[in-house]
């Protein structure tokens, strides 16, 4: 009886075990992070600064304002660079909002970049299995290495829709 018991138990978890990872597999979660080296500067953004915690309004306001923006300029994707990630709710952070825009815009700073060549890391899965930036920034790492490529540390985050991301990393100029 308790054998029969284990049994159905047993084949249970196989059974949910193998329609998570299908499902997992299905939402893009196996898919790998493309990369690739672009001989071209990065491009130059426009955008606002936010330092505070990620419950105020003001860094709703900075992406609300941001995206308002972007849909003046057709074409133009959201970029976000984060210097400073915070922990918890309660935690500073600091980071970039801007679009790809070569031309100035009122009341937005201009990033440009010196650099002549960057890594893009493309992403093509589901928001709910896209691996984390952590993940994403140590495989840019990695391919940088084994290339003998050195990175300016900067990782520009730009959402291409809401199943693609790609991460820019520009590389140091002297490479």
């Amino acid at each position: 009886m308790m054998s029969k018991k284990f049994a159905v138990i047993l084949i249970t978890l196989i059974l949910l075990t193998g329609i998570g990872y299908w499902g997992f597999n299905r939402l893009g979660g196996n898919a790998p992070i493309d990369i690739q080296v672009i001989d071209q500067s990065p491009p130059t953004l426009v955008g606002l600064n936010y330092r505070g915690t990620p419950q105020d309004p003001k860094l709703e306001e900075a992406f609300n304002s941001v995206e308002t923006e972007m849909d003046l300029h057709p074409g133009s994707k959201l970029h976000t660079i984060y210097y400073s990630e915070p922990a918890g709710k309660l935690d500073t952070m600091e980071v970039f909002v801007g679009i790809d825009q070569p031309l100035p815009v009122q009341n937005f700073e201009t990033m440009s970049f010196k650099e002549s060549k960057y890594l893009l890391a493309t992403i093509k899965s589901s928001k709910w299995v896209m691996p984390n930036p952590t993940t994403v920034q140590k495989k840019l790492k990695e391919f940088a290495q084994n290339h003998q490529l050195e990175l300016t540390g900067i990782f520009i985050d730009k959402i291409i829709s809401e199943t693609e991301v790609q991460v820019i990393a520009p590389i140091k100029a002297d490479n």
